[in-house]
Order: C-alpha cells, then structure tokens, then sequence
C-alpha cells in the first residue's frame, strides 16, 4: 500500500510520501529516534507535492476552512492533482493529522485517509525538518516562522469577529461592572453618611435614600446655608416640598458640631464622585438594556435585563445558557445551597438567580418553588428563541411573561390559563401574518410513520406452513407430558 502525508502549513500544502517503514512492526521509540536527524528521517518519507499560497488571503481562507474539518478547493484540486490514483493491487492511503479533515476527505474525495500514533510522530518529524525538504535557499526557516505569526494573527483576528456569541461577552462584563459599582456605591454612600452625620445627623432619618442623600450633602455643605431660599432646589431633588422644609428646619436646629473648611471640602470632593459614579451606572445600566435587546430579547422582555445578564453571565454565554435544563436554571447562582443540602441530606434550594426577579416575590410562601420551576422553564425557551431564531422579536417573551403572570393568578385564586401550545400557535400566526416568521428550506417535518406492508403469500405456502406447525405443537405435548 502507498502511503502519502498530507502536511499543512502558513506556506502551503506538502504532499510526503513513504519511502521505508512499517507503521505496524515499528515502535514509537524507533519513530522518534528516526525522526531525530535530517539523514535518517530522509529515508523514511521524501516530498512529493509541494503547493505554495500566493497571498495572504488565500492562506487565510484555507487555514479557516482546515479548522473547521472542511476541504477548500485549492486543497481539493492539489489532492485531485498530486495523489496518483490506486489500483487494487497497490492502493493509496492518505495520512492526515486531523480526524475531522481526514472524514470530510473520505467523504468528499473518497480516498482512505489514516491516524495512529506512529504517523503523528513522522507528522513531528516533517514539521522538523520541513524548510530542508524544500531546498530552496530564499525561504528558510525565519521565514517560514514570520508566516506562521502573520497568519496566526489574522486568523485570531477573523475567529474574533466571526464569533456569533461575541456580544455575550459584553452583557458578560457590563453585568459584572455593574454588581461592582453597585457595592462600591454602596460603600461610598455608607462612609458619607457616616462622615456627613457628625455635621447633620438629622438628614440620614430624614432621607433613607442614597443618592438624593448625597445630592443634598452635596448642595448644602455646611448647614448655616440651609435656609428658607434653597427650599425650591431641595425640592426639585427630593420631589416634596414638606419633606425639603424639614430638611431646612431640622438643620437651623441641628445638634450636629461644626465642621472646617477643609473638611468640607473633603466631603464636597466625595460626594461629588459617588455622583459621577451614579450617573455611569445609570448610563451603563441602559448600555446594557440595549445590548440584551438586541441579543436576547425575549429573555429581556420575560424576566428583565438585570436577571437575564446574570443568568448569561453564570452560563458563560446565551448558547450555554439556551442548552441548560430547566432544572439547572431554576437553581443557578445556589450551587453552594445545594451542594450543602446535598452532604447534610436536607431540603434543596428552590431558586438561585431567579430569586432577584419580581415573580418570585409576589408569590406565596408554599408557591415559591412552583413560581420558579414555571419561571425557569419559560426562561430556557427565550433563551433557545433567542440563540436559534432568524429575525428577533420580542412577542414570545411578552406572551411568556403573561404566562407567568397568569401562573400567579392561577396559584392565588385557581383561575385557570390558557395551555402554553395554543399561545405559541397565536404568536407564530401573528408574526406569519405580519412576514415576520419564515421557515428553514429543509424544515419541512417528515414523516417517521412506516407503514408495514404485508407480504403476499400463497394457499399452498400457507397450507404447507400449518402442516409444518401441527406436529411441531404434538411434539411440544409429549414432552410435556
């Protein structure tokens, strides 16, 4: 049998074939120490072929359809071209380094491709030595190391853009910044409080709130300018006008002790960057919206753009989160809950993530876990919409959400809602009705149903096979008996 080595590299394909050696008889320790020198390894395989890439390009398209198992026309045509065809004396065997490439070979050029751990070492070996197979003394080997970083650049570059759940990664890390600034903000607005208080302790009981609370930090300062003329900017940031004439009476009549210069202005510079971080928050908070608009609507328009980012988040990305049960949804975020429920043998968790969503809330004590089992199993299906669907829409995470507010219902008083089928029906006529649902061109279901044929039998074959059964029944009798 011929065998021949198919090697691909930055420069272009290489065609070996098999001088001496037996792939069955020798071992890897025989493999490897023959591959060790350029006089050796040259008696075992030579170069056949050789088919450089022109351009850059070219180089790209075939290195980006190699990584996916497929056969590009140029490595067709070099195959079609290079490899002499077998006989069935002498067939020819093509040895390839991916197992995905060497079926779409099989399958596409119908020659035998091979694998095994010997043809991988003689694979290391041509890598070795391949710029001295060549004999061309204008390429060496730093060229041949420049075209590999070249193309091992461009084609990191395409697989980054070309990546359907790129914009994962930015609902990813926008979600994360965003529990960030929540607890820093937190934090900030707590130690203000804390440093305000000593000067104006009253404004902390009069405004639980922490951002209207550092704005007014912010605009009063020292409180001897509290007076009767601030009362309308106090109220354009409070939104009462009793509630700022409080503020302006309890600070003429504070017990607080005064504050300097300096310090004030200390609490100036605070609060006027817990401010600025609010507004990026806000700002961050609708970047986000419009990011899991686009890429999981109906996730949004069920369980709101927060709840969704981290279930997205927990996942690693929407087609990991559209391939989970609902099971593992339901309890995403409680790993620790159940594992520890799981090794104490106690009651299991019933939510995880899903507990920030509103549902979860306005449902009964003894509901909770039916709401987010009903909640988590509406979740994976606008996740799988989301990832599968052609043109985005948000009408099923709006009937989806129905759903749920009608499972409430149903939970508190018993009325019955609609069956999730008949809903789905209603929204997929709507959206045909409207153009907006197109099926694939192979979508078309077929039918699984095989109907048994019955064989026609003569009387004759039917007389002679009962009389061949009769006595076979009496020897049954008498062995029995």
């Amino acid at each position: 049998m011929s065998l021949f080595f198919l090697f691909e590299t930055a420069a272009g394909y290489a065609l070996f074939e098999k001088l001496e050696f037996d792939e069955v008889s020798m071992t890897l320790p025989q493999m490897q120490k023959a591959i060790s020198t350029m006089e050796s390894f040259s008696r075992i395989v030579h170069l056949k072929a050789f088919s450089p890439f022109t351009t850059a390009e070219m180089s790209l398209e075939n290195v980006t359809a190699l990584a996916e198992g497929n056969v590009s026309e140029d490595l067709r045509t070099f195959l079609q071209d290079s490899l002499p065809k077998g006989t069935k004396k002498n067939p020819v065997g093509l040895a390839v380094s991916d197992s995905r490439l060497a079926k779409s070979i099989s399958e596409g050029l119908q020659i035998q491709c091979r694998i095994s751990d010997v043809i991988t070492e003689v694979f290391r070996g041509i890598r070795t030595h391949f710029v001295k197979f060549l004999k061309n003394s204008e390429f060496g080997q730093s060229d041949l190391e420049k075209a590999q970083l070249g193309l091992g650049h461009a084609f990191s570059r395409r697989r980054v853009a070309m990546d359907v759940n790129r914009q994962d990664k930015h609902i990813i890390q926008s979600s994360a910044l965003l529990e960030l600034m929540d607890k820093n903000i937190n934090t900030f607005c707590m130690r203000i409080k804390e440093w305000y208080g000593w000067h104006f302790p009253e404004l902390a009981r009069l405004i639980p709130d922490n951002t209207i609370y550092v704005k007014v930090a912010n605009l009063i300062g020292d409180k001897a300018n509290a007076t009767d003329e601030l009362v309308p900017q106090l109220e354009e940031i409070i939104g009462d006008g009793d509630l700022a004439q409080r503020v302006v009476d309890s600070a003429k009549t504070s017990m607080g002790q005064e504050i300097g210069e300096t310090d004030l202005t200390a609490v100036n510079e605070l609060s006027g960057r817990i401010l600025s971080q609010i507004e990026f928050r806000t700002e961050l908070q609708d970047y986000l919206l419009d990011r899991m608009n686009n890429v999981a609507p109906n996730l949004t328009a069920l369980i709101g753009e927060g709840v969704g980012a981290k279930l997205i988040s927990k996942a690693g990305s929407l087609v990991n989160l559209a391939k989970y049960p609902a099971s593992t949804v339901q309890i995403l975020g409680a790993e620790k809950a159940l594992f520890r429920a799981l090794k104490t043998k106690s009651n299991t968790p019933k939510y995880g993530l899903l507990y920030n969503s509103t549902f979860i809330g306005r449902a009964g004590a003894k509901d909770k876990g039916k709401i987010s089992r009903f909640v988590a199993n509406k979740c994976v299906l606008a996740a799988r919409i989301d990832y599968f669907v052609v043109s985005q829409t948000t009408r099923f995470g709006e009937e989806m959400r129905r759903q749920v507010e009608d499972r409430l219902e149903f939970l508190a008083s018993g009325k019955r809602s609609r069956r999730n089928i008949e809903v789905m029906d209603e929204v997929m006529a709507e959206l045909k009705a409207e153009n907006l649902y197109t099926e694939a061109a192979d979508g078309e279901k077929k039918k699984k149903k095989k109907k048994k044929k019955k064989a026609e039998v003569a009387p004759e074959e039917v007389e002679a096979q009962v009389e061949e059964e009769a006595p076979r029944k009496k020897k049954k009798k008498k062995t029995e008996e």
